[in-house]
């Protein structure tokens, strides 16, 4: 058998052996020229996600930016109610009115700091807070959390008609027999 082998090795090459050779070798830089083509593909989609991914992290900071100057409207419009609420009780009761007077000021103070800044400042302001002051930040969070489960508790049940639709309400309000 090592004759035959020896033999078959020895055989001089035929043009069909070369075309192989070059078809495989076509073949195989066709592959890698594909493979290349998918490489920069797959790179151009990446970095297009993350293009996509970024205008659209601007364009939701800018939107909270937004929310956070009209949160400070709303409060700078308390302020202003709370003010003119002090004057009206500046006659009958100073005393409340110049609490009140203080709170509006407050207010006011807090609606100007909101005005000029970002909601990456306010995320760093608030976690500056919570490292200075995590006792103040969790008893807060505490409060929140009692008075939303007070809430919610103190929220009348729902009744089992309400998951019905209005047709089966008003059938079942037919069928029952109110008279005397």
């Amino acid at each position: 058998m090592n004759n035959q082998n020896m033999e078959r090795d020895s055989a001089p090459k035929t043009p069909d052996d070369s075309a192989k050779k070059d078809v495989g070798a076509t073949v195989s830089g066709a592959f890698s020229k594909a493979s290349d083509l998918a490489q920069e593909a797959a790179d151009t989609v990446k970095q297009s996600a993350a293009d996509g991914a970024s205008t659209v992290a601007s364009q939701v900071k800018e939107m909270l930016d937004r929310k956070v100057g009209s949160g400070a409207e709303v409060m700078g419009q308390l302020a202003s109610s709370t003010k003119r609420a002090a004057e009206d009780l500046d006659e009958s009761a100073p005393l409340v009115a110049g609490v009140v007077r203080t709170f509006a000021n407050r207010i006011d103070g807090y609606a100007d700091d909101l005005r000029d800044q970002s909601v990456d400042q306010l995320v760093r302001a608030a976690f500056d807070l919570t490292r200075r002051q995590p006792a103040l930040v969790f008893g807060l969070a505490a409060l929140a959390g009692f008075l939303t489960f007070r809430t919610l508790k103190s929220a009348p049940p729902a009744s089992p008609l309400s998951n019905e639709p209005m047709h089966e309400r008003n059938r079942q309000g037919a069928n029952e027999f109110h008279g005397t």
